[in-house]
């Protein structure tokens, strides 16, 4: 995410989180209160979040015009988004130990559906991209469902010059607006037929987006709220394991993988356009030159309004922690109709996990927070650590779905600022994004209820 991402630290910064904090705050707690909406389409049910519910209202507030929300303000939501990553991933890690000897029994399946994750896009999106001829910007949209890793991929093999690049942009800034919205209401859909194993689905939710995975296990531990803690721990580790292979396998196989497909499937309409080219090429190279320069102009203009639109904002650690803490209790005891001394001993246990794995992670600096918080949180809550019954008595208090809502929250609220990345794409990555967060859904999941069905 470097090659796109100028990160600056701003005074301005730290004045403006409380003013988005108590937004973000007013926000999450009116629709933790307004709670679920379940809609019967007659094939299936979908239910609607909180978090979801959260998501959208902060982005009719980002984007409204009656009184702006400053870029700054929605920079700084941003970079709570981060550290709220952090949080709901301890969460997580805290399902994961309890239900590891399910996870290990699972072990040739949860590898297994991983391809799903990979082919899924290439297989299906890719083909409508060159349908709808959105060019080699196909490549970058469809390789995966690109978050902030692609960047730094598709840079380094194509240029932030090149139309991959501006592909993987345009699924990104899809995907951060809509595609939380759109797995939930998926996933439930899916989940609500009762044809597919909670665990399958579990694992074909974990996409490699933090927010998507934590939309799309929403909906099933609705339709099965028996395997709740089994399902979030499936995912959880799912979505590590596509996050953490996923620079690998992105590189290697694939992004060469899809700029091959995209080559035998344009071949023909590439030897056409080449053989008009050497028909008229004296005619046509003024045109030809024309156009080439004008595109070199929108590129140009184009990294202009990425710049502006994707500067970070840094903000202390100990001001974002506190924040979203503060958010968060309050959230959890909505959740929990009353606030307890659990919930607060719950996020101090959440709280020491984050800070303890940033810790190492800049000791080491080669491995991630993230790692360090999955595999600490998933070994002192499991069966083998000796404090394990009470921390996970405390965690367990806090609803992870809270702290989604809070995350979802502060995205809506920063989501205004790339509106106009989106407009400027144009409207052939909407259904491009749907077909591949569909595809990489739906294929993990297929493949996941067929290897569980060998290994179990």
């Amino acid at each position: 995410m470097s090659t796109v991402t100028t990160a600056r630290t701003d005074k301005a910064g730290t004045r403006l989180t409380i003013p988005i904090a108590a937004l973000a705050f007013v926000i999450a707690l009116a629709v933790q209160f307004i709670g679920q909406a379940k809609i019967d389409l007659g094939i299936g049910a979908i239910i609607i979040f909180p978090m979801v519910w959260g998501l959208i209202l902060g982005l009719l507030v980002s984007i409204q015009k009656f009184k702006p929300l400053g870029i700054d303000l929605q920079r700084v939501a941003a970079a709570l988004v981060g550290v709220a990553v952090l949080l709901l991933v301890a969460r997580l890690a805290f399902n994961i130990g309890p239900s590891l000897p399910t996870l290990l029994k699972a072990g040739p399946a949860l590898l297994l559906q991983e391809v799903g994750h990979l082919l899924g896009t290439i297989v299906l999106a890719l083909p409508l991209a060159v349908l709808l001829r959105m060019g080699k910007a196909t490549v970058g949209a469809t390789f995966s469902l690109d978050r902030e890793p692609s960047f730094a991929m598709v840079s380094e093999k194509y240029g932030p010059d090149s139309d991959q690049y501006r592909g993987v942009l345009a699924m990104y800034v899809f995907g951060t607006l809509f595609g939380a919205v759109f797995i939930t209401l998926l996933t439930s859909l899916v989940a609500n037929w009762k044809i597919f194993d909670p665990l399958a689905l579990a694992m074909g939710a974990g996409v490699g987006s933090g927010s998507m995975m934590a939309a799309s296990v929403a909906s099933i531990t609705a339709a099965y709220p028996g395997d709740q803690d089994a399902v979030l721990g499936m995912a959880a580790v799912s979505n590590l394991i596509t996050t953490v292979l996923g620079v690998y396998v992105g590189i290697y196989i694939a992004l060469p993988l899809a700029d091959k497909f995209y080559r035998v499937l344009t071949r023909k309409r590439a030897s056409r356009e080449v053989a008009a080219a050497g028909a008229g090429a004296g005619a046509v190279s003024a045109a030809d030159a024309e156009r080439e320069a004008a595109q070199a102009e929108e590129n140009r203009l184009f990294r202009e309004r990425v710049a502006e639109s994707s500067a970070e904002m840094k903000l202390p650690l100990w001001l974002s922690l506190s924040v979203l803490t503060v958010l968060g209790i309050g959230t959890a005891s909505v959740a929990a109709k009353g606030l307890s001394l659990s919930i607060v001993l719950g996020y101090v246990v959440l709280l020491a996990l984050v800070l303890v794995s940033i810790g190492l992670a800049k000791v080491t600096r080669k491995i991630s927070a993230i790692v360090f918080i999955t595999t600490i949180g998933a070994y002192v809550s499991s069966p083998w650590f000796f404090g394990a019954e009470a921390l996970n008595g405390a965690v367990k208090t806090v609803d992870f779905l809270s702290i989604a809502t809070v995350m979802l929250t502060l995205a809506g609220l920063s989501l205004g600022k790339d509106i106009p990345l989106l407009k400027n794409i144009g409207w052939k990555i909407i259904p491009v994004g749907l077909v591949a967060i569909t595809a990489s859904f739906l294929l993990s999941t297929v493949i996941a209820e067929f290897a569980l069905g060998l290994w179990h």
